[in-house]
């Protein structure tokens, strides 16, 4: 098996449990890394033989345009998502972390992270 991985994808969006945090957002960074079979886009040098990075990034933004209280429920719904839409991935690791989190203490992110 071979893998994918698109890291440090930024995208803004609105979710968290305070209203202030859905209210004004936050910037999340994903690292997303799929398990496939990519023998045959090896051989084939074609596009439509992989797990296309790009679509998995529209993937990405689309779930997290959907505002939700946990990281663990937007890493939930995004591998649902990528099973559902990727049937050649047979496993896969999502880390969801948000970058500005409004908890009074010097860090750098919290995150959630998911396997399957």
């Amino acid at each position: 098996m071979h893998q994918i991985e698109i890291k440090g994808l930024e995208i803004y969006a609105y979710h968290g449990v305070l209203p202030a945090e859905r209210r004004v957002g936050n910037l999340f960074s994903l690292d997303i890394v799929l398990t496939a079979d990519l023998s045959r886009a090896m051989a084939s040098d074609d596009v439509a033989d992989t797990v296309n990075y790009a679509d998995i990034i529209a993937t990405a933004r689309t779930v997290m345009s959907q505002p939700a209280n946990l990281l663990e429920h937007v890493a939930a719904r995004l591998r649902d998502a990528i099973k559902a839409e990727y049937p050649a991935v047979t496993a896969g690791y999502i880390r969801i972390a948000k970058l500005h989190p409004p908890i009074p203490a010097q860090l750098q992110s919290v995150a959630v992270a998911i396997s399957w």
